[in-house]
């Protein structure tokens, strides 16, 4: 028997509403899992992409990651990972320092057995490039096999890559798929194979109601799926239908039923009712503690702007779910991350993309080819997930060991 802890989207380092507690809250929650693991003395942690938010994560998310892969590996327990969308560079991988300084297993073709059963891994592969994959994987002798990979697939919601095809070419037969990407939890049956999502482990967007968790799956005589609930930070949801003549008394009412001590709370707004300006209830909630507070007001919504589901609570979601259904070439979301990651002081952004496209143009002239297979399906996609980062958190280093990895860190940046 093989018992694993399968998680993924953990998105360390997303400093969601630029609020620095919530960048904690992001390495608090994969902290959360690997401790988890521990106690439970699981057989492997099984992440499915998007360690990271951003392809270019500060040194302190970089070293937090590493200091929890850490508690890890002093259990013995292995990490297998593969590469999400969002974390995704040109050359190198992060997982692949953690992989050198003995913390991670990057997944592949190869299998990587972990009790009676082979994990392989397939990182996130743009549309552009599915057609060129032949899915030859390496011959196993265990008595199950998975298969690790990030994206969005049917028969899930906003699926634009049919499971069913990667099981049926595979030269290898697998009785699950743990994917990531979805930050939804959700697990369904093709033909004899399990294909499971295991949900972002923090809330990275508003329509991210559920609580967060993560799966535990066992293979034994049969595959085994149950879900565990993780403590994250807590969001109010409140939502306001307003009558004829009611008005700002009533939206603050209704917000003031909850307990807002250090809470996200979402507030959306709809009926008929007076105007109500978000500002006044953002600020009712602040003053009762609330870490965060964040208004929509659904009447002032047009009927063209309904069909385009951008909600102004998380104007960055709509961006991101923007330029991703664009089809853009691996580089020109280079720049596009130059540009909006805010790591670049405004009167430099035009030198460093300067800088960062003779770099690209250097080592590949058709770098800024566009993706037009993802162009032409984009309304078919969709993604709960954002895109703002800034540096935030500072890691204190204590020991000679954690110095070693630092500078094995600095020398791969």
């Amino acid at each position: 028997m093989t018992r694993v802890i399968h998680t993924g989207d953990t998105h360390v380092g997303y400093q969601q509403y630029n609020v620095p507690d919530r960048r904690d809250d992001f390495l608090d929650a994969f902290r959360q899992v690997v401790r988890d693991a521990i106690a439970d003395d699981a057989d492997a942690v099984v992440h499915a992409g998007d360690l990271f938010h951003d392809r270019r994560p500060a040194l302190a998310d970089i070293m937090g990651t590493l200091t929890v892969l850490e508690e890890l590996s002093e259990a013995d327990i292995p990490f297998l990972a593969v590469v999400g969308n969002h974390e995704a560079k040109r050359d190198a991988q992060w997982l692949d320092l953690y992989e050198s300084l003995g913390l991670a297993t990057r997944l592949s073709d190869e299998p990587t057995v972990i009790g009676d059963t082979a994990f392989y891994g397939l990182d996130f592969v743009p549309r552009s490039q599915r057609d060129d994959l032949d899915y030859d994987f390496a011959a196993h002798d265990a008595d199950r096999a998975a298969l690790v990979t990030h994206g969005l697939f049917q028969p899930f919601d906003y699926g634009d890559w049919d499971a069913d095809e990667i099981l049926t070419e595979s030269s290898v037969e697998f009785d699950a798929m743990l994917l990531g990407d979805n930050h939804d939890p959700g697990k369904q049956q093709v033909e004899d194979t399990w294909v499971t999502y295991c949900g972002s482990t923090e809330r990275a967007s508003a329509s991210e109601r559920e609580d967060r968790g993560y799966n535990i799956v066992t293979f034994d005589d049969e595959v085994r799926i149950t879900r565990r609930g993780l403590d994250t930070r807590e969001y109010v949801f409140v939502d306001v239908d307003l009558g004829p003549e009611e008005g700002i008394e009533r939206v603050r009412s209704r917000v003031g039923q909850h307990d807002l001590e250090d809470a996200v709370v979402i507030v959306s707004i709809s009926g008929d009712g007076d105007p109500v300006t978000p500002a006044s209830v953002e600020s009712f909630a602040l003053d009762r503690g609330a870490l965060v507070a964040r208004v929509t007001d659904h009447r002032e919504i047009t009927a063209e702007e309904r069909e385009t589901e951008i909600s102004f609570a998380d104007p960055d979601d709509a961006v991101t779910e923007r330029v991703r259904d664009l089809g853009l070439s691996e580089a020109a979301h280079d720049i596009d991350e130059t540009i909006r990651a805010s790591k670049v002081a405004d009167a430099n952004v035009k030198d460093e993309v300067e800088r960062h496209v003779r770099e690209l143009l250097n080592e590949d002239s058709d770098a800024f080819a566009a993706d037009t297979a993802a162009s032409d399906g984009a309304a078919d996609t969709a993604s709960a997930d954002e895109d703002d980062t800034d540096d935030g958190e500072a890691v204190n280093e204590a020991d000679k060991t954690d110095g070693e990895n630092q500078a094995s860190v600095e020398e791969f940046l």
